[in-house]
């Protein structure tokens, strides 16, 4: 189509001309606008409008992506079971009872079994999260390419779908929230033992997250024959923690090379490791110190690191600084 703009030099422009005062965008709301009722139209532009606030607002792609990233720290976390007392009977005027003192009334057997659902309970969290994860994937997927169709009459049809949609994408948000924090741990049975005592202190068991340990790729450095290993926790913790190093050598080409490899408990975040061999290379893994807590621990970090090689070798001692003489036979004297 032709058309003509008076009062300036311009005229027979096309519509598909890159000077077209329309974009693509609007070209395609006026042809769509036209398979609608006016009526029906706004109606369009507002649901529209409330599905791309959703889409950019509750459940944008930044907001997913932070969320990917959150889960993926989890799967790398050590989890473990706190214990605390409930509270203090009324009128009651002893001390709290300490988490230290608790484990001293506690059946050691029965604590052993809560640790085993404790490490039920943490594995099936984690695939939950994952699982409400990939539904809201699944849904933003969806909704967009709802946005993104080319005819507005399926989209007012099926509005209420849409709706539906959005109330359980919400619900889903809201579950997978709540559910990155470790919660309590249901106990069927008494854990504290018949002590004789007039009051048993009441208990509650948490589960409880620690960041993962990390290796810092930057300050860990391999010399000739050792290296210097640094690592850290994202959140320090409020003690001091212990940790476990352990190191071996890969490819060992002997039988005493073999015995290249070690668990070294260190009370610090940096420990230097010698007597390795040069030009080799040798896998150090770290994590924290077994604890009696401890119901989960799916990741450990490792790093692979090369020693520089030694010096070359030079001659033989008894040939330096001397020139080379011709060898003679006895019949040459």
């Amino acid at each position: 189509m032709n058309f003509q703009v008076t009062g300036l030099a311009l005229d027979k422009m096309k519509l598909d001309s890159p000077h077209s005062f329309l974009d693509s965008e609007e070209v395609e709301e006026a042809e769509d606008q036209q398979l609608l009722e006016p009526e029906a139209w706004r109606t369009y532009m507002e649901r529209r409008n409330v599905l791309r606030e959703f889409l950019t607002t509750d459940l944008s792609p930044q907001l997913l992506k932070r969320h990917h990233a959150r889960m993926q720290l989890l799967k790398k976390c050590s989890y473990y079971i706190e214990i605390l007392p409930k509270h203090l009977a009324l009128g009651d005027q002893n001390p709290l009872v300490l988490p230290n003192t608790m484990f001293q009334l506690i059946d050691p057997w029965k604590f052993q079994r809560m640790k085993k659902v404790g490490t039920a309970q943490t594995k099936i969290q984690l695939l939950l999260l994952g699982d409400l994860l990939e539904q809201l994937d699944h849904g933003r997927a969806a909704l967009d390419a709802l946005l993104e169709a080319p005819d507005p009459r399926p989209f007012l049809a099926g509005w209420g779908l849409v709706e539906q949609q959005l109330a359980d994408l919400s619900v889903v948000m809201d579950n997978f929230l709540a559910m990155m924090v470790p919660g309590h741990l249901h106990v069927k049975h008494r854990l504290v033992s018949d002590i004789g005592a007039t009051k048993i202190p009441h208990i509650r068991l948490m589960l409880s997250t620690k960041m993962p340990v990390m290796f810092d790729r930057k300050e860990s450095v391999a010399h000739q024959d050792w290296v210097s290993l640094r690592w850290f926790v994202t959140i320090q913790p409020a003690a001091p923690e212990q940790y476990e190093l352990r190191f071996k050598l890969l490819e060992p080409r002997t039988q005493q090379e073999c015995t290249q490899c070690g668990i070294v408990p260190v009370a610090a975040c940096t420990f230097d490791v010698h007597n390795l061999l040069p030009n080799r290379t040798y896998k150090f893994t770290i994590k924290r110190a077994e604890s009696y807590t401890l119901v989960y621990e799916p990741w450990r970090d490792s790093l692979t690191l090369q020693t520089t090689p030694g010096p070359p070798e030079g001659p033989a001692p008894s040939r330096l600084g001397k020139p080379s003489l011709p060898l003679t036979t006895p019949s040459e004297r």
